[in-house]
């Protein structure tokens, strides 16, 4: 008896044995082959297998986003306290297609009081727009007194994607790496926090997540013709993205490049890079603040990482 349905072992007789015939098993009334029997279980093993990794996965990924949670909490401790001084916040998410960028800002702006801050992803530029000062549409979008914007993407557009695929001039570009500098010392002069976050992630890891979004009917959307050229354009980027540390990488508005291999590493270090640039009062004190060194990398070493990348093999490799 087997959950209360009878089985019962059939042997074959001689003529059926001698044709090859197998033992059957009766099930419930219904008589199943033993083979037949073995091939349903081992598929039931399979897809116990693949539930238990489910499992494990999304045990995983619980733990990690309770992880985020004491920080979440006190990003909204500083909100509040942006709120009661008046102080503004801007911070640019930059770096290569598929870093990490939109959901580190997902993660951050998770349990944030939606009236006080704002995600802004500018698109491609009117004709109207074309014809302004470059800032002029960013400025349009800074932050009023006790609010935050987070840039997905910003005004290095010019700086990185614009140059190397060829969506402004020589002249564009050059115009841009002289002003930007001062553009952001009076954004901070002026009482503004200015965070500049560059997520850095390996060829090979962009290539898989790549992989993912083309395969991934949920992710699809996010695959476009330039993130197509990203791998190829590769070298090209790394190059702009060297020029704009070394000429933009100042003591009023420094970068700090984000390690973002791992997803949830990053998303975690960058939330203590976010709470260390405002002195406001903690909510957690016993909360580990400081950010990890294989993580968090300041412009200046990013600088010399590269360079010394380059004096050893000829050319930037990150």
């Amino acid at each position: 008896m087997t959950d209360g349905k009878e089985l019962k072992v059939v042997e074959a007789d001689d003529a059926e044995n001698e044709t090859g015939s197998t033992d059957t098993v009766e099930l419930n009334g219904e008589k199943i082959s033993i083979s037949e029997m073995m091939q349903a279980y081992r598929a039931m093993e399979g897809n116990v297998a693949k539930l238990k990794k489910d499992n494990r996965k999304a045990v995983r990924r619980y733990r990690r986003e309770e992880e985020l949670k004491p920080y979440q909490a006190e990003l909204i401790r500083l909100q509040q306290y942006l709120e009661e001084t008046g102080g503004k916040m801007v911070i640019l998410f930059e770096g290569r297609d598929a870093a990490g960028k939109g959901g580190t800002i997902r993660r951050v702006t998770r349990y944030m009081n939606e009236k006080h801050y704002r995600v802004v992803a500018l698109g491609k530029p009117t004709e109207n727009q074309r014809t302004q000062w470059f800032f002029q549409k960013y400025v349009t979008q800074l932050p009023r007194g006790g609010e935050v914007v987070l840039f997905d993407r910003s005004w290095y557009n010019r700086a990185m994607v614009e140059p190397v695929f060829g969506f402004c001039t020589e002249k564009e570009y050059k115009n841009f790496m002289r002003g930007v500098t001062g553009f952001e010392k009076d954004l901070v002069r002026q009482g503004t926090t200015l965070v500049k976050l560059y997520f850095s992630v390996t060829k090979d890891e962009q290539a898989r997540r790549f992989d993912r979004r083309k395969n991934d009917p949920l992710r699809q959307w996010k695959l476009s013709e330039v993130d197509v050229q990203a791998q190829e354009r590769w070298d090209e980027f790394t190059n702009v993205k060297y020029e704009m540390m070394k000429k933009t990488h100042t003591t009023h508005a420094p970068w700090t490049i984000i390690r973002s291999n791992d997803k949830h590493l990053a998303r975690l270090n960058a939330m203590k890079v976010i709470l260390n640039a405002v002195p406001y009062e903690r909510f957690n004190t016993e909360l580990n603040f400081v950010p990890d060194p294989d993580i968090v990398v300041s412009g200046s070493r990013e600088l010399e990482h590269m360079e010394a990348q380059r004096l050893r093999g000829g050319k930037f490799i990150s």
